[in-house]
């Protein structure tokens, strides 16, 4: 980071006080429109969960964004940007660009999203016969359970139905009296393998197929009067924290050639759940030293943040996030502990920092926006960082 930088999150520290997460929402708006550069026949659904900071939500929203929601505050959180509209528009935006992707809802959730006429996805009979009885207005989309291999975060030891029974799970729901618009999957969180991609839209094309022979009618209608199936490719798009990650171009060259080959365009239309690849390099977080001690011959560096709070995603999403110093100096191995009283709240027995630094000095991480102070706690009675936010229109 260059020194202009570095003085730029020095006076945000001071204004602010530690831990301070910055969100920058010019690279937030940067990181959109190359996604929908580079995958121009993809309809973008902004994966809440990855950061559900509510201006952020606005960016998104004001960019044209759909969304992609997982909890009934997630819709929520969407609705407050659309609930001034007249009611007609409000539920064509519900119905043309939100998907709640959890294909597991419980009752009562359901029963509020039926008021909202929502797309939800499913994976199971249970769930339909739940959605029969409190949703019968919602739309489906079939989620199926695609190869996770390469991906950082797998998802498909819990989601998704074995393609398979994949027709017979539409066929269920036609017979229960519910519409089925398309097919959805997941490739795993950060997927560093294209070929899960390349399996799964083979998978999605073979069910509409079979469908199609066994006259099982899949099909989306939004404003249009034509029919158009949804083929929902998830998330998974990989952001580049370190050299060995596969560019995001390769993959949207390697997806514009195979939706082109295996799927009508006129008949699909096709969205994604971009949260990582949207909000993870948007965001910084600005730490300061609380107590230093050498354990066993190492330098130790107690901070006002830690696993429990914005450096979350190192446990949950399996993603490291190094610190750097404001200040320079010789670097060494050094340990980095977060400020609560369990030994678990340890960021890194490995970070390269300089072993002189001193009480109150300043630490940084960089692309720590996605999955990181979305999951803090209170635990100990200690806050999540502060939010400042950079660039908003």
């Amino acid at each position: 980071m260059i020194n202009k930088q570095k003085t730029m999150l020095e006076k945000i520290a001071r204004e602010h006080g530690t831990p301070v997460f910055i969100i920058d929402h010019k690279k937030i708006r940067e990181n959109y429109n190359e996604f929908r550069e580079k995958l121009p026949e993809v309809q973008a659904y902004f994966a809440v969960k990855a950061n559900s900071n509510p201006e952020i939500i606005k960016t998104m929203y004001d960019m044209g964004a759909s969304f992609d929601v997982a909890s009934f505050p997630e819709f929520m959180l969407v609705y407050d940007n659309i609930k001034h509209l007249p009611e007609e528009e409000r539920q064509d935006f519900i119905w043309n660009k939100i998907i709640y992707a959890n294909t597991i809802k419980p009752a009562e959730v359901l029963a509020k999203l039926n008021a909202y006429k929502i797309l939800v996805t499913f994976d199971n009979i249970e769930e339909l016969r739940k959605i029969k009885k409190y949703a019968p207005d919602v739309g489906l989309v079939l989620r199926i359970r695609v190869p996770n291999t390469g991906s950082m975060v797998e998802l498909s030891s819990k989601f998704g139905a074995h393609p398979g029974e994949a027709v017979d799970l539409i066929a269920e729901a036609i017979n229960f009296g519910l519409g089925v618009e398309g097919i959805s999957f997941h490739v795993g969180s950060q997927c560093n393998n294209f070929d899960n991609y390349s399996q799964a839209l083979n998978f999605a094309s073979s069910i509409f197929k079979e469908a199609q022979l066994r006259n099982y009618h899949i099909g989306f209608t939004g404003k249009e009067e034509k029919k158009r199936k949804i083929l929902d490719i998830g998330g998974g798009f990989p952001v580049k924290y370190t050299p060995d990650v596969k560019s995001f171009s390769s993959l949207s060259e390697k997806l514009n050639s195979e939706i082109k080959r295996l799927f009508p365009i006129d008949d699909i239309q096709v969205i994604a759940e971009p949260g990582r690849f949207i909000v993870a390099t948007a965001c910084t977080l600005i730490t300061k030293i609380v107590g230093k001690a050498v354990r066993d011959g190492k330098t130790c560096y107690y901070l006002n943040d830690g696993v429990y709070h914005t450096f979350s995603g190192q446990v949950f999403d399996h993603q490291p996030y190094p610190l750097h110093s404001i200040k320079g100096g010789v670097k060494k191995v050094c340990a980095t502990f977060g400020p609560t009283c369990d030994a678990f709240d340890t960021i890194s027995l490995a970070d390269e920092l300089p072993e002189d630094l001193q009480i109150d000095d300043l630490l940084y991480a960089e692309n720590i926006g996605a999955y990181s102070i979305a999951s803090s706690t209170h635990f100990n009675g200690f806050p999540p960082a502060k939010i400042v936010h950079l660039n908003k229109l």
